[in-house]
């Protein structure tokens, strides 16, 4: 059978593609290497609980037309995100607000947290930063960064902040009062039993090929005497470096490794979805207690300890190193994918960008429409 369009990868991005396209009367067919479909916002129930198996994903956006399109697939629920940082035997509120400066110095006002913060800063005397840790000093201070930005740093990029560039650090979100909401979107929360009915739903109408890799699936074609004109178009949501079998070079990414502990008998381990370890010492970064996201009841639990690791080919890529080298690298990649004639690229690894959920959406009804313009 001829599609109008072959969709590589069973993600958010290539998901809302495929619902738009086969509304607007297109077919498609979506192949994914994996054996589960949603890419990493797959979520797996376990002692009733769902589970975030690639990390916690909290929904928010300040994009309404997202929202109101999310919501068709799912109903949320109105988990906010209120992180808590552990540093030795110091407990602080996420992200840096009052009740992290009042934790850290005894303040009671905003004026007095400004001024202890401003006066940690003059005595610094940075005024072209060097790198993250000269960066991270002028913005916050000394306690700010010792206790809750350097550690957890180091952690997810591998390396000592001294020796990672400025401009990772663009700001530090210091909020001047007593509030523990960490997104400032106005449209928050957690789909209700899960990530994975959402994609379930987008896909339910469409022909889904799992556990099939793109090179193995275009090999396979060409064995049964189908070419590439059996698809239109290729929407690819991989990586851009992997599609062009790394003839400029690789490009750099971060992967993660979790482990996944279920407690029986614990109806709740640590209060709070979401606790960061800032210490360097402590190899995760956080741990994730994943029944907290659904206000869950349960009499057991489910923690996922999330570990931050190099990355090297046949791991999974979580996040692009967008520094100059790899940026400029992308940009010879993206230059040759847009002269790849029939094939799309999107989604955060076929893009090279980090992305946020809302911006994956809106990312792939973008390019949806486009399409349907042609």
């Amino acid at each position: 059978m001829k599609y109008d369009y072959l969709i590589v990868g069973a993600g958010l991005f290539g998901a809302v593609f495929a619902d738009r396209m086969r509304k607007a009367g297109k077919t498609c067919l979506v192949i994914d290497r994996r054996s589960t479909l949603a890419g990493n916002i797959y979520t797996e129930e376990k002692a009733g609980i769902q589970v975030h198996k690639y990390g916690a994903h909290i929904f928010h956006t300040s994009n309404k037309k997202v929202w109101e399109y999310i919501q068709q697939y799912a109903e949320f629920n109105h988990y906010i995100n209120s992180p808590v940082a552990v540093y030795k035997d110091e407990l602080y509120n996420l992200p840096f607000n009052m009740n992290t400066f009042s934790k850290m110095w005894g303040v009671r006002t905003p004026a007095q947290a400004k001024e202890k913060i401003a006066g940690q800063i003059a005595g610094l005397h940075i005024e072209n930063p060097a790198n993250l840790e000269e960066q991270a000093l002028s913005l916050a201070g000394p306690d700010v960064y010792e206790k809750l930005v350097k550690g957890y740093t180091e952690k997810q990029w591998g390396r000592d902040c001294k020796d990672l560039p400025a401009f990772i650090i663009k700001r530090l979100p210091l909020r001047f009062v007593y509030d523990n909401n960490y997104f400032t979107d106005p449209y928050q929360g957690i789909p209700k039993g899960g990530y994975t009915r959402i994609v379930e739903k987008l896909l339910e109408a469409l022909p889904v090929r799992l556990g099939i890799s793109y090179r193995d699936f275009l090999k396979e074609n060409e064995q049964k005497g189908a070419g590439a004109d059996s698809f239109g178009k290729t929407l690819y949501t991989g990586m851009i470096d992997e599609y062009f079998d790394y003839c400029l070079g690789e490009l750099q990414y971060r992967s993660l490794r979790f482990e996944e502990e279920l407690l029986l008998g614990c109806d709740n381990y640590q209060g709070n979805a979401v606790v960061n370890y800032t210490e360097r010492e402590i190899p995760y970064t956080r741990i994730i207690e994943h029944k907290h996201f659904e206000f869950g009841t349960q009499p057991d639990t489910v923690i996922t300890r999330e570990y931050p690791a190099e990355w090297k080919r046949g791991d999974e890529p979580y996040y692009p190193v967008n520094d100059e080298r790899n940026n400029a690298l992308y940009e010879r990649y993206r230059e040759m994918a847009e002269k790849e004639k029939g094939v799309l690229f999107g989604g955060r690894l076929g893009l090279y960008r980090y992305m946020d959920m809302d911006k994956v959406i809106e990312a792939a009804l973008a390019l949806a429409e486009s399409e349907q313009q042609h």
